[in-house]
């Protein structure tokens, strides 16, 4: 493995070609994503590209999106890239370990919005290279021949919550992290912090934003409740002094499977702060 994922919760994409923003999109994020790809113009491409030669932002919390291997513009991406200290990628619609093994001495985030990008989520978590999967809604309902990646009561359909879920799970069988997919809905906050809340819940380390004011949802969202923080340091404490490997807290069993989700919540806590 190359790296270390982004640190998360919240991470911020931000337009390689807007590099007035991208300051404030650096303090308000845990990670910011400068993309290179879908938030730039053909025509800005090569404007993006010079400003993110001469941007001065935290390696460790940044991360360059670059456009898809089949795109012919990938190259002129990476080297562009390679001329700064940023070595964590977002790879754009990845569909084969074939289109990352280029990619020697990047930490990447590969993402599958593509049928074939979900089909091969297992291989891409496998590659030495990938640091973590995200996935992506809409680019994957335009390569289905869809129109809309949601029901008409706002919930994700069920082929979304398929590749969803695959990407989550595929991560987590190679020891990688996963990012949940953008809310589109900026002016949305209790939509966003109800997907945010099942993502913290299902073993997302974060998910990806397109503006700041959704940063603290998703941040608030992954904080643990003082309840559930507070029964999780009761579980950690007990199981320092338990004399079995399967004891009771609370009137209910505890066992390593718990102990396990109670150190992850207290970690949650201090991601947050």
């Amino acid at each position: 493995m190359n790296g270390a994922p982004p640190r998360g919760p919240a991470l911020l994409f931000c337009p390689a070609d807007r590099p007035e923003r991208y300051a404030k999109a650096a303090a308000a994020a845990d990670t910011v994503i400068l993309d290179l790809e879908d938030a730039v113009a053909a025509s800005a491409k090569g404007d993006a590209r010079r400003a993110l030669r001469t941007a001065e932002l935290d390696p460790a919390r940044t991360v360059v999106r670059v456009n898809a291997a089949s795109t012919g513009l990938r190259e002129d991406d990476l080297a562009a890239v390679r001329d700064t200290r940023y070595r964590t990628l977002m790879l754009a619609k990845t569909e084969s370990p074939a289109e990352l093994d280029p990619l020697d001495g990047f930490a990447v985030v590969a993402l599958c919005e593509s049928p074939r990008g979900v089909v091969a989520a297992e291989e891409l978590a496998a590659h030495p290279a990938v640091v973590a999967l995200s996935w992506g809604a809409e680019d994957l309902v335009a390569a289905l021949g869809g129109t809309s990646s949601r029901a008409a009561d706002g919930r994700y359909r069920d082929y979304a919550r398929y590749a969803r879920a695959r990407v989550l799970i595929a991560a987590g069988a190679a020891g990688k992290a996963a990012y949940d997919t953008v809310h589109l809905d900026i002016a949305d906050d209790a939509g966003l912090r109800a997907e945010a809340e099942d993502a913290a819940a299902s073993g997302f380390a974060g998910a990806l934003c397109i503006h700041p004011r959704q940063v603290p949802v998703l941040r608030a969202a992954y904080a643990p409740s003082p309840d559930a923080l507070a029964r999780a340091r009761r579980i950690l404490a007990a199981a320092d002094s338990a004399e079995n490997g399967v004891f009771a807290v609370d009137g209910r069993m505890v066992d390593e499977p718990l102990l396990r989700q109670a150190r992850r919540l207290v970690a949650l806590a201090e991601e947050v702060r």
